[in-house]
């Protein structure tokens, strides 16, 4: 290894690590551009999940049936715009009247942006870090409906957020009992009792529901008790 790190002419690294620095300001933009544009639509939930579930699963369905009911109550709706639990979210914010917002971003295979987005709040990023301050900032709220890597990351960066206080204490619901019993189990067992890596009261900032009805009686009980405002 240190003969491979030695081997790299100073010149190419140098060179390579100037031409990175510009890309402080197409991140800046992308960063202006979702400010500009997610600051005019008022309270949102972000609801994650796959993008391999398919129209019929029952939790695309169940996703349809939250995103309407909670536009209803008229919160907007943010996905990551692509398909699968992303379209859901979006088909069922569109079937209400409601906001619809694509976070959208340029991925192999999975990624493309499905046709229930507004037309104006079609968003497009190349950077995940970016895009991840969108789905939080304007959110009043986070769905958690089950998926794969992408959305256990965003599941622990929303709830590192809360358990930090880095913005005020947000609603973070977990959809499906069966599909989050097994890491909420080893997170009480393992992170909590046996090696103390979390509070008592960690767990008790996330909600683990299996209907629509119950995130939206969660919710708007929630906002009962505090006021709607941007996270941070």
């Amino acid at each position: 290894m240190k003969d491979q790190i030695q081997q790299i002419p100073v010149r190419d690294w140098t060179e390579t690590q100037a031409h990175s620095s510009w890309q402080i300001f197409k991140i800046m933009a992308e960063f202006v551009d979702g400010f500009e544009k997610l600051a005019k639509i008022g309270p949102c939930i972000s609801i994650f999940g796959s993008a391999r579930t398919q129209p019929g699963h029952k939790y695309y369905d169940l996703t349809v049936e939250i995103a309407q009911k909670l536009s209803k109550e008229g919160f907007g709706i943010i996905s990551g715009g692509g398909p699968g639990i992303m379209e859901a979210a979006n088909k069922g914010a569109n079937m209400a009247g409601g906001i619809s917002v694509g976070l959208n971003i340029d991925l192999p295979f999975e990624q493309h942006y499905n046709p229930y987005i507004d037309r104006d709040k079609n968003l497009n990023f190349d950077y995940f870090f970016v895009r991840k301050v969108m789905f939080t900032k304007y959110a009043q709220g986070f769905v958690m409906m089950p998926g794969g890597w992408g959305t256990m990351d965003e599941f622990f960066e929303v709830a590192t957020l809360v358990q930090t206080k880095k913005f005020t204490q947000t609603p973070l619901i977990c959809i499906g009992r069966d599909y989050w019993k097994g890491l909420f189990d080893w997170m009480r067992t393992i992170m909590l009792e046996r090696d103390s890596n979390i509070s008592p009261g960690d767990l008790d900032l996330i909600k683990v529901f299996d209907t629509a009805d119950e995130v939206v009686n969660y919710i708007g009980e929630f906002y009962t008790h505090n006021k709607l405002k941007p996270n941070f």
